[in-house]
């Protein structure tokens, strides 16, 4: 694993290795502290971001390295410096980059060019760290991931890509409950059913989010207007409203099913407070997790 843009980067052992080494430094994280002393991750936000970007500089600092951030309009690609030019020069002064970006040609651009690894922090295309993250959430819970059903209920996006991926590759089965024409990118199904057929567990796209629920273990909801979509707000608000995670939907699933969110949270939109903050949410556990997954992903390519 030379650079993390998409799940794909990830051989099934690599992506189990990593949930279970997320484990082992969420249970010891003393014993961590110096691992990346002397190393520095330069992060690259041409998007706002709260979890990503403190979860991976604190992850950094707590195991001993530095971090850089800046912004695009704060360095020379505001100015016209292709991207190419800056990975080149950006691999002569760090250990890692961490971007997260509007297109996720950039990042593809950047790794082609870097010789440090290049980690996607959010891309229009997938969210790798955030579905790692998810996954070690559940196996923390349920102590094994094959079998596990979750659904994943509202617009087919970037963290429902590496989702989809990641739920096959560790047999988990997922329903994707989305709105027609807004589902997930075909091919990326695609890929993720091709890889469902080796690993033993289903993958479905459907419309239904009633059906999407029945029997689910875990229930995973995100916004509904991505960043990028934003003039599309009042539409899409219209079209999601039947697939609002609430005590309704709820009720369709298992008694015991955990409600997540890889947040921020519009609240009383895509999720009802009383869900979010109710006894069966994990999405704060889910976001602290964000820490120690980035610490894992850091140490797996950096070591």
């Amino acid at each position: 694993m030379k650079n993390l843009l998409s799940m794909n980067d990830l051989s099934i052992k690599e992506l189990v290795e990593i949930i279970k080494f997320t484990e082992e430094i969420k249970r010891y994280p003393d014993e961590y502290g110096e691992e990346l002393k002397g190393k520095t991750l330069v992060m690259i936000f041409e998007r706002p971001s709260t979890r990503t970007r403190i979860s991976f500089e604190s992850a950094m600092l707590q195991l001993g390295g530095h971090t850089i951030d800046v912004t695009r309009d704060s360095t020379q690609l505001e100015r016209g410096e292709t991207i190419a030019d800056s990975a080149k020069v950006l691999s002569r002064y760090v250990d890692a980059i961490v971007a997260r970006v509007d297109r996720h040609d950039t990042l593809t651009e950047l790794a082609k060019n870097s010789s440090v690894p290049v980690i996607n922090g959010l891309s229009d295309l997938e969210h790798p760290c955030q579905a790692i993250s998810d996954l070690f959430t559940v196996y923390e819970i349920k102590g094994e991931l094959k079998g596990i059903n979750i659904s994943y209920i509202g617009d087919g996006n970037n963290v429902c890509h590496s989702l989809l991926l990641g739920c096959a590759m560790t047999g988990m089965n997922l329903k994707v409950a989305s709105p027609k024409g807004y589902e997930p990118k075909r091919y990326i199904l695609n890929s993720a059913v091709k890889i469902s057929k080796k690993t033993g567990c289903t993958i479905e796209v459907i419309n239904d989010p009633n059906e999407a629920v029945r029997d689910a273990d875990f229930i995973y909801t995100d916004v509904w207007v991505s960043m990028g979509h934003e003039k599309e707000e009042e539409k899409r608000v219209e079209v999601f409203k039947k697939y609002q995670i609430n005590q309704r939907i709820l009720a369709n699933a298992k008694k015991d099913c955990k409600v997540m969110h890889c947040l921020p949270a519009h609240r009383g939109m895509e999720i009802t407070d009383d869900v979010l903050d109710g006894p069966n949410s994990i999405v704060w556990d889910q976001a602290e997790n964000r820490l120690h997954a980035q610490k894992a992903i850091l140490l797996k390519l950096l070591k």
